[in-house]
């Protein structure tokens, strides 16, 4: 009788355990679909130098100008067609509606954009607000924008303010708007609180990359927020409050980087004990390192196939661990499966760091102040994001181990197929657009 009720058991703790894999398995592919809207956000990074003064501070910005006008569309018109947003003109490419920059509006009211750029930030010291004017905007397209990554780039960039007309008038998705804003207060500014109420309803505004560089002292404190800054952040002259906004960043990278996610999924599903888990960690951990160092100071291909080649393989490198996980299955040597795993992991690890340095150099110039806090802060995210993975997987796989050890067979292809299905899908979309590169 006990014996009927150890078997009800275990298959009670079977099905709670297979419950929980798909629950947790489902979260981390739920991706959600993309919104269309008629403006696109084609150039994502928003970058502010502070330079404090003897009053406030000088704040040299640049930001895509949708976030200035998506939301300023107006009325419908006679024709159906709806009033263009300020400094935009409406039309049709294709049968969709699309703007494009308006350099007449501009002309007739230079200082337009910066306007609505200085109603759109605010920055808060002791318990008031600054008082914003604009001293000179900027327009350039993606193609043709100077370096900002400095505060000597940025000025030099402002050297050449224009808003002078280009022809064919760019979209306004291709386009950032430099704008030099003065923020004047009653006395100096320490510390202060930076927010934008800046909302242009666009898809991937979530993941808009801001980088404040604040002048306060030397070096100067680089932070790192993803998003609106729709919540007000903290800005002072803190060396680590600065690290740990790369350290989140590095953090949210590898979670919501799907790719990265499923390829440590299946890591830690093919590990059969801890040591060979660590094994595998520390080898993708150096793989990644040293590429996305390399990656980012430019010691790679520049080539327009590289990056999609990249991608395809990082997709490849997701088939790869899962079936290595399928495999191990069969593996009686311990060792065997270790030697065999660090060296793939580390291989994998540099194609990954490679997927990373995209990344970073998006929101980093090689000439940024305090660069090395920034990528060391950066892998230590990365590092945080990926431990977080193993310390929410790894106990469940070895309790079903331990417990149930014919069940763990069945998790593994429960949870590696998914994930070979998902990659081999990426791989080969990520392969054509590699091809496309090659043919364009």
């Amino acid at each position: 009788m006990s014996a009927v009720r150890n078997k009800l058991g275990r298959r009670n703790v079977a099905r709670i355990i297979y419950l929980y894999l798909f629950a947790l398995l489902t979260l981390l592919l739920c991706i959600t679909a993309p919104v269309s809207a008629h403006f696109k956000l084609n150039l994502n990074i928003r970058i502010m130098h502070i330079v404090h003064v003897d009053n406030g501070v000088d704040v040299f910005l640049r930001l895509p100008m949708p976030y200035l006008v998506a939301d300023r569309v107006g009325a419908e018109q006679e024709d159906g067609s709806l009033q263009p947003a300020p400094f935009t003109n409406n039309k049709m490419v294709d049968g969709e509606l699309m703007h494009s920059v308006d350099f007449s509006a501009l002309e007739a009211d230079p200082s337009g954009l910066g306007e609505i750029a200085a109603q759109g930030h605010a920055i808060e010291s002791k318990g008031q607000n600054l008082k914003a004017s604009v001293k000179a905007v900027s327009l350039f397209t993606g193609l043709s924008q100077p370096p900002f990554s400095t505060l000597d780039e940025a000025k030099t960039a402002f050297a050449k303010h224009t808003t002078q007309n280009i022809e064919p008038a760019p979209f306004v998705g291709d386009v950032v708007v430099d704008v030099w804003l003065q923020y004047r207060g009653a006395e100096s500014v320490s510390s202060y609180r930076i927010s934008s109420d800046l909302n242009p309803g666009l898809a991937g505004q979530e993941e808009t990359a801001n980088l404040i560089v604040d002048y306060a002292d030397m070096p100067p404190q680089i932070f790192r927020i993803k998003g609106l800054l729709d919540q007000p952040v903290e800005i002072s002259n803190s060396t680590w409050a600065a690290a740990s906004t790369f350290v989140v960043e590095g953090v949210h990278h590898i979670l919501s980087g799907y790719d990265h996610l499923l390829f440590v999924v299946c890591l830690v599903l093919g590990a059969a004990g801890l040591p060979i888990l660590i094994w595998r960690v520390s080898g993708f951990t150096i793989g990644h390192m040293l590429t996305l160092t390399l990656g980012f100071f430019g010691y790679v291909p520049n080539f327009p196939w590289f990056v999609p080649l990249v991608e395809a393989g990082i997709a490849i490198s997701i088939v790869i661990a899962a079936v290595f996980a399928l495999g191990n299955l069969k593996v009686k040597s311990p060792d065997k499966a270790r030697s065999k795993g660090i060296v793939i992991t580390v291989l994998i690890g540099m194609l990954h760091g490679l997927g990373f340095s995209f990344v970073l150099r998006e929101i980093l110039g090689v000439n940024s102040p305090n660069l090395w806090l920034s990528l060391l802060s950066f892998n230590i995210g990365v590092e945080i994001g990926q431990l977080a993975i193993v310390v929410l997987l790894w106990p469940l796989l070895y309790l079903i181990r331990r417990s149930i050890p014919a069940a763990i067979e069945a998790v593994t292809w429960a949870i590696a197929l998914p994930c070979i299905g998902i990659a081999a899908y990426w791989s080969g979309q990520r392969g054509l657009e590699f091809i496309n590169s090659l043919m364009g």
